[in-house]
């Protein structure tokens, strides 16, 4: 039979497992947190400029980039979508070993076009300076990889972008290779800051690890210089980019899936 002294033991142990368990898990929240986009990229996570500097945009092996940010209680109305429908069509599941054969002339001017539900971004591509991410993005475009593809995290806390190229638009898919990173000492990028405008490629974290998935930048942001800025978005576009921006994302928390319907309908990059 238990005594009343082993009983007290008993419930003092029990409630001391309790705590150490509220505490292990608070602990977890707050790494998830501080991970973000990503891939990946995605991305990949919230609540302060300091947990963004970290390691934030990151393609995302395990969860869907969206839920790594825990709901608000207080989580404010949905807006409205600004958005309109997707284009007929669906996602192409293509994937390859090894990174695209070099084709693009680095001398020569590319810009990519991202027809969107919710308006048309043209990006300036940086052949020169990262020539191996933008023709990876020449091959995948060139492919329809990213047509009818959904852009899947925005981040509206600490920074402020918008990922996507993502095909499974969970934040963890890639094209099946790797590509290294380039032009981390671009002028642009002073004092940590990625300017607003900024296209760049996300990460797991590690070097060399951008795949397709990528953010646009439509306020500056204070990261690391550990994401390929390979392109620059047009005034037009930034507009889209600010209209996506305004409608906020799911959780409430700064960092989810964007209340707007964002689909790339068709993803284009053409040599002048």
């Amino acid at each position: 039979m238990v005594t009343q002294e082993q009983r007290k033991r008993q419930l003092a142990r029990e409630k001391f497992l309790r705590q150490q368990q509220r505490r292990t898990e608070a602990r977890r929240k707050a790494r998830v947190r501080n991970s973000v986009i990503a891939s990946v990229l995605g991305v990949v996570v919230i609540g302060s400029l300091a947990l963004y500097t970290t390691g934030v945009l990151k393609n995302d092996d395990k969860s869907d980039a969206s839920s790594q940010a825990s709901p608000s209680a207080s989580a404010p109305s949905k807006a409205p979508d600004p958005c309109e429908k997707a284009a007929k069509g669906s996602v192409e599941k293509l994937s390859w070993k090894k990174e695209p054969a070099m084709t693009i002339d680095e001398s020569a001017k590319y810009t990519m076009k991202l027809a969107t539900t919710c308006g048309e971004i043209d990006i300036a591509l940086k052949a020169s300076a990262a020539p191996h991410t933008v023709n990876s993005f020449d091959f995948l475009a060139g492919k329809g990889y990213f047509d009818h593809t959904k852009c899947h995290r925005l981040t509206t806390n600490g920074i402020y972008v918008l990922q996507c190229g993502d095909p499974t638009g969970s934040g963890s898919g890639g094209p099946g290779y790797t590509i290294p990173d380039e032009n981390l000492k671009d002028k642009s990028l002073k004092n940590n800051v990625y300017p607003a405008g900024t296209v760049a490629m996300a990460n797991t974290g590690q070097k060399h690890t951008g795949g397709s998935q990528f953010f646009l930048v439509y306020q500056d942001s204070q990261l690391p210089p550990s994401y390929t800025p390979f392109g620059t978005v047009s005034a037009s576009g930034m507009k889209v980019l600010k209209k996506i921006a305004a409608a906020g994302e799911s959780t409430g928390a700064g960092d989810g899936a964007p209340n707007a319907t964002v689909v790339i309908d068709r993803a284009t990059v053409t040599k002048s």
